[in-house]
């Protein structure tokens, strides 16, 4: 058994898992305690390195491509210090976070662990049921369908849809962009019907607007997780490998279907503006946008 313990957290490794366990201290972001351990089969290791410094070193984990639903939903567009994959280690542990490293790394050739992009999910993501209240409402996964409560600061357009809720078996998958403080986020969930439909995330009622908190929104990458997880793996898309990387591919609907979806979302549209629920500036505005994002 390979182990360090720092305040940051603990890496343990026996041959064949490493466990992940974040540190408890106000220190440790919320994420990563949210998130809680993780075991990371050696399968799923591309490398790792210990980088040291004067004051302090980290130890990174780097996963092959493919192997994680958390990196495949975050497209590495998670925060640095948030990064689960990521010890912090005091100097006078240097030594120790080394062995670790090298034991891993001596591991991973004995095994002859393949370097190439993974066909299938090696970790499981974050378990179910996930909820997390964000910025514009409350996002909550069960497994089988994704439901969205809107917050009373939530758009106007939003809110007079009701709560959004999305079954597994419509979704294409997901998309998520941290709120970074100078920028707003979102967690998209594109489903068959709106995979041409790019409505602003504060307006689109399949969208969460991540505008509030960075430390709570970025919580909702849990739930991206956790659905990507339960998607079919990116490499059986259209015989591409990662062909998300191009956005929504085999399930995305034929463009023969793309003007039944467009009139359809307009003919929404035009019921909430009948019933007075959007202004006549609402629904021009909405409606450009709606036109926009199908061009």
């Amino acid at each position: 058994m390979a182990e360090i313990i720092q305040r940051d957290g603990t890496w343990a490794f026996d041959g064949s898992t490493i466990r992940i366990t974040p540190g408890l201290h106000r220190s440790v972001p919320l994420f990563r305690q949210t998130y809680g351990e993780i075991s990371v089969p050696l399968e799923a290791v591309s490398g790792v390195v210990y980088e040291p410094e004067r004051k302090r070193g980290r130890l990174r984990l780097r996963l092959r491509e493919g192997a994680d639903p958390l990196l495949q939903a975050t497209g590495g567009r998670l925060p640095e210090t948030v990064d689960p994959y990521r010890l912090t280690v005091d100097a006078d542990r240097g030594g120790v976070a080394e062995f670790v490293a090298e034991e891993i790394r001596h591991a991973l050739l004995l095994d002859q662990v393949p370097q190439e992009p993974a066909a299938a999910y090696l970790l499981p993501g974050p378990p179910v049921p996930v909820s997390v209240r964000s910025s514009d409402g409350t996002v909550s996964f069960d497994g089988a369908q994704v439901r969205i409560d809107w917050a009373d600061s939530s758009d106007r357009v939003k809110r007079a849809t009701g709560p959004r809720i999305i079954g597994l078996h419509d979704l294409v998958q997901v998309e998520w962009l941290p709120n970074s403080g100078y920028e707003d986020g979102f967690l998209r969930f594109v489903t068959r019907e709106t995979a041409f439909s790019k409505l602003p995330p504060e307006r689109d009622p399949y969208t969460l607007d991540l505008w509030g908190s960075v430390r709570r929104d970025l919580l909702t990458a849990l739930v991206a997780a956790a659905v990507t997880a339960r998607l079919p793996h990116p490499s059986t898309r259209t015989g591409r490998a990662y062909a998300d990387r191009e956005g929504p591919s085999a399930a995305v609907p034929a463009q023969a279907d793309h003007h039944d979806v467009l009139l359809r979302r307009l003919r929404e549209l035009g019921e909430l503006h009948r019933a007075g629920v959007l202004t006549d500036e609402e629904f021009a505005a909405t409606k450009a946008a709606v036109l926009k994002g199908f061009s």
